[in-house]
């Protein structure tokens, strides 16, 4: 049995995220900071500024004319977003491995997060009419945790995929029991050590949670009710795996069914087009596909009597 505390001393892969990292998390939290702040910590990494100015100069932005400096796509971009787009990218590889595990794959893993980080992003945005790029990054990292705990107890962790009892308790019970804590914990004091922001920690840390209350228009509500709809879509973190909602969300929820259905059907066709240009459509369809392959449905299947609740 092992703490939180414990298990990220020996969590060298991804303990924190590389040093430009931190200092672009860290100026986007101080609202004094500048866009030319932005362009010093930016042009020390070449790649990164091949791939911005690839972003801002592509169809999906279709600006009339060429960007070329870096403060100039920073603020087409939007800091926020320039901010996903960094700790997506140092991310993609830490959740892709060569093993495929039948209780648990971290390519499955990653792509339950895209899903759950782009349906957040348009709850926040088509729902709720607010930015979306919190809800975006929150997403991407709400089940962080797992892969620590993938790395330094892999067998424990495996075993509680294994036990995991789907319509009985959460997952995160399980891994209490077998491991001593859960990603939900791992996952908050990584990203209190990565500086972001309150709402996305609360987040990462509370989306298992089952309160009595709850802001449905709140970073956690709109977690956990995006994580619902990828999961009952078949994009689960874990084969089998069930997600139910806190009572207040759940009747929320129904009462605005209609809504919720609507932005699930178009789900599938935002996943590919409209929330990774960086990524190209091409990679896009390859990871779709490890789903169709393993669950055996296709978008299709999933946009078809789609019921949320």
């Amino acid at each position: 049995m092992v703490s939180a505390q414990d298990l990220l001393k020996n969590f060298n892969n991804i303990k924190t995220l590389p040093h430009l990292e931190i200092r672009l998390s860290k100026l986007i939290s101080d609202n004094n900071s500048t866009v030319k702040e932005f362009e010093e910590v930016i042009k020390l990494d070449p790649t990164l500024v091949l791939r911005l100015l690839r972003m801002v100069n592509s169809a999906y932005y279709g600006l009339q004319q060429t960007v070329n400096s870096i403060s100039r796509a920073v603020v087409f971009i939007g800091m926020k977003k320039l901010r996903n787009m960094v700790i997506t990218e140092a991310l993609k590889g830490i959740f892709k491995n060569s093993k495929q595990e039948d209780v648990f794959s971290r390519n499955k893993l990653w792509l339950h997060c895209q899903v759950v980080s782009i349906c957040g992003q348009m709850i926040s945005e088509r729902i709720f009419e607010k930015n979306g790029e919190d809800a975006f990054l929150c997403g991407i990292l709400h089940d962080v945790g797992m892969i620590a705990e993938d790395q330094v107890v892999e067998d424990l962790f495996l075993q509680a995929c294994r036990v995991y009892e789907p319509n009985t308790k959460p997952i995160t019970e399980f891994e209490r029991e077998v491991i001593g804590t859960d990603h939900c914990e791992v996952g908050y004091l990584l990203a209190q050590e990565w500086n972001l922001s309150d709402d996305i920690q609360e987040g990462i840390r509370n989306h298992h949670n089952q309160f009595e209350q709850v802001s449905p228009s709140s970073l956690t509500a709109i977690i956990q009710i995006a994580e619902f709809i990828a999961t009952k879509m078949d994009y689960a973190a874990i084969p089998g795996m069930v997600v139910k909602l806190p009572t207040p969300l759940a009747y929320y929820v129904r009462d605005n069914l209609n809504e919720y259905n609507a932005l699930a059907k178009d789900l599938p066709d935002e996943i590919e087009e409209d929330s990774w240009p960086q990524r190209g459509a091409s990679k896009a369809r390859k990871e779709r596909a490890i789903w169709r392959n393993t669950e055996g449905k296709s978008d299709e299947d999933r946009r078809r009597g789609i019921c949320i609740v």
